[in-house]
C-alpha cells in the first residue's frame, strides 16, 4: 500500500511582518534621550516612539530660531532708545545770550547730533543682528549633529586672508567710527582736510564727499584724513583789521569802532540771525612806522563769519570817512 505524506506547510518569511521589539524601542530612545530633557520629556509624552528624538531636534530649532529673533528685536529696540536718547542733548544758550541766534546753533547741533546717532545706531544694529543671528546658526548646526570644527576653522582663515587684503578698508572704516563718536565735523560744515577744503556734502564710515569753493568734488577716504580743521563746528569768529596814520586820535579811533559796533549788534537782522555776542574792540593790535591797526571782532553762527566780516567792513569805512579819519595801506 502506498502512502502519501504531505509536508506541513512553513511559514513563509513574506506573509508575515515583523514588528519592532518594544523594549529595544525602549532602550534606544532612552539612550538617544539621555543627556537632552528635551527629548527626555517628548520621549515620555509620545511613550517613548522612536520618532521623539526627531520631533525633540526640530522643537529645539524651533525654539532656537525664535529666541534669536526676539533677542535680536529687543537689541535693536535697547539701541533705538539709547539712540533717540544721545539725539537729544543739552543746549548751549547757557553760554550765550538768549534768542535767535542761540535758537538757530542748537537747532544745528541739535541736527549734527541726530545724524551721528543714527549712523552708530545704524552700524550697532548690523552688528548685533550679526552676532545674534550666527550664533544661532551654529547652535542649530551643532544641535542637528553638523560638525562646525570645520566651519569656524575655514570662516577664522577667510577672515584673516581678508584682513590682509583689505587693510586699506579696515583702516578707513574704523577712522569713520572714531570721526563719529567724536563729531569732528557733519554735513554742512565747512573744514579742512588736508588733500582738500570745502563744505561737506556726505559722511559714511567709509569716505567723505567735499565740494570745494569751484565747484569740485573730492572723495576723501577717513583713513587718510590725518588732521582737521572745522570753520562751522559751535559758532565762528568775524575780524576786521583797520589800519590807521600813526599819528591818529588812538582814543577817538576807538570809541569810533565801539559806536559801529553798537550798530551792529543793534541792528535787529544780524542780531537775530549771524551774530551770537557783542562785537568787541581789542584795541591797537599792531604798530608799525606808518600805521596804527585796530582789530574789531564779532562772535557769529557757524559759516557766518564772510558775511558779518563784510557788514563790518562796510560800517568801518562809512564811520571812518565820516569823521574824515583816513585809512593806510599796510605792508
Amino acid at each position: 500500500m502506498l502512502l502519501l505524506v504531505t509536508p506541513s506547510p512553513q511559514p513563509s518569511s513574506t506573509s508575515t511582518s515583523v514588528l519592532p521589539d518594544p523594549d529595544k524601542v525602549i532602550s534606544d530612545v532612552a539612550v538617544t534621550c539621555q543627556n537632552d530633557p528635551v527629548c527626555s520629556t517628548l520621549a515620555g509624552m509620545l511613550s517613548n516612539a522612536w520618532w521623539a528624538p526627531l520631533v525633540s531636534s526640530a522643537v529645539v530649532v524651533v525654539l532656537i530660531v525664535l529666541f534669536a529673533f526676539v533677542l535680536r528685536n529687543v537689541a535693536h529696540r535697547v539701541i533705538t532708545r539709547v539712540v533717540n536718547r544721545a539725539a537729544t542733548g543739552g543746549s548751549i544758550t547757557s553760554r550765550f545770550r538768549k534768542g535767535a541766534a542761540t535758537d538757530g546753533i542748537d537747532a544745528l547741533l541739535h541736527e549734527r547730533r541726530k545724524q551721528r546717532a543714527e549712523t552708530m545706531g545704524s552700524v550697532l544694529k548690523h552688528v548685533a543682528s550679526v552676532v545674534i543671528l550666527g550664533t544661532a546658526v551654529l547652535t542649530v548646526l551643532d544641535r542637528l549633529t553638523i560638525p562646525i570644527a570645520p566651519l569656524l576653522t575655514s570662516v577664522g582663515i577667510l577672515g584673516v586672508a581678508i584682513g590682509f587684503g583689505a587693510q586699506e578698508l579696515v583702516k578707513d572704516f574704523i577712522a569713520g567710527m572714531f570721526m563719529l563718536l567724536e563729531d569732528q565735523y557733519g554735513v554742512g560744515d565747512v573744514i579742512d582736510a588736508g588733500p582738500a577744503v570745502g563744505t561737506v556734502e556726505a559722511v559714511t564710515l567709509r569716505v567723505t564727499r567735499l565740494r570745494d569753493a569751484d565747484g569740485r568734488v573730492w572723495y576723501v577716504r577717513n583713513g587718510t584724513i590725518t588732521r582737521v580743521g572745522n570753520e562751522s563746528q559751535g559758532w565762528s569768529r568775524a575780524f576786521m583789521d583797520v589800519p590807521v596814520a600813526y599819528d591818529a586820535d588812538v582814543v577817538g579811533v576807538k570809541v569810533l569802532l565801539e559806536h559801529v559796533a553798537e550798530e551792529i549788534w543793534a541792528d535787529p537782522e544780524l542780531r537775530e540771525s549771524k551774530i551770537v555776542e557783542p562785537p568787541q574792540v581789542f584795541g591797537v593790535e599792531q604798530l608799525s612806522d606808518s600805521s596804527l591797526v585796530f582789530r574789531i571782532s564779532a562772535k557769529t553762527l557757524p559759516s557766518a563769519q564772510a558775511e558779518v566780516a563784510r557788514e563790518l567792513r562796510l560800517r568801518v569805512k562809512t564811520a571812518l570817512d565820516t569823521a574824515g579819519i583816513p585809512m593806510v595801506a599796510t605792508a
